[in-house]
């Protein structure tokens, strides 16, 4: 059974009595509607995760979510956003977007970072710090340090918050689907259950959306 298939079967056991009852998610409980719908590409559902690299909850949920972003269908788009508000946050915002210019975002070093903070304890804490990770990585260290210094960056890391604040995201991880619908590990779970079962009942979550959203219901 494929990785992805396992996770959502036992999503699926774990919802099975809430879901039966209630004919599957439930707005304004596993679910919310978005006040003011946000702008997509035509013809694409896009989803949107937020999050930030020092979140353990994110971290927890990562696995859960790559494993199925790639086994999305072509209709679909999906795209991270890192969030926070302190100056470490920021600075881990401009290592991701520095990443994302260099095309060097890959599902490898996105891991790598998240290891590397909450299973390794590494303190991400300055430039030298993040640019030693990088050459661990694999990434062009030269390249990284002059696009992480560039003024190129800064627009695209006030970009982040004003989106969240649009789709009313308070907490991460959030995923926002179709620019219309918003959910979680904490809202699409069931309250007594594991951070793993959360996630996966989130993907189930996930999943159902994209379909409403296709239909624009």
């Amino acid at each position: 059974m494929r990785r992805r298939d396992a996770a959502l079967t036992l999503a699926a056991a774990a919802w099975l009595p809430s879901a039966r009852a209630q004919g599957g998610p439930v707005e304004g409980r596993q679910y919310a509607r978005l006040t003011q719908p946000l702008p997509g590409e035509p013809g694409k559902v896009e989803v949107v995760e937020f999050f930030f690299y020092l979140c353990p909850h994110c971290f927890a949920f990562d696995p859960l979510l790559e494993a199925w972003v790639h086994q999305l269908p072509a209709d679909v788009s999906f795209r991270r956003v890192p969030l926070g508000g302190t100056k470490l946050h920021q600075l881990h915002q401009r290592m991701f977007y520095t990443l994302q210019a260099m095309n060097a975002l890959t599902p490898q070093v996105h891991s790598g970072i998240f290891n590397a903070i909450h299973r390794d304890r590494v303190e991400l804490a300055d430039e030298a710090s993040i640019v030693a990770l990088m050459g661990r990585l694999g990434v062009d260290t030269a390249k990284f340090k002059s696009t992480f210094n560039s003024f190129a960056i800064a627009p695209k890391m006030a970009q982040g918050p004003k989106l969240a604040e649009l789709a009313g995201v308070e907490t991460v991880p959030a995923l926002v689907i179709g620019g219309r619908y918003r959910t979680s590990p904490s809202s699409a779970g069931t309250p007594g259950q594991s951070e793993q079962v959360h996630g996966q009942q989130a993907i189930a979550v996930a999943d159902f959306l994209v379909k409403l959203s296709r239909g624009k219901g």
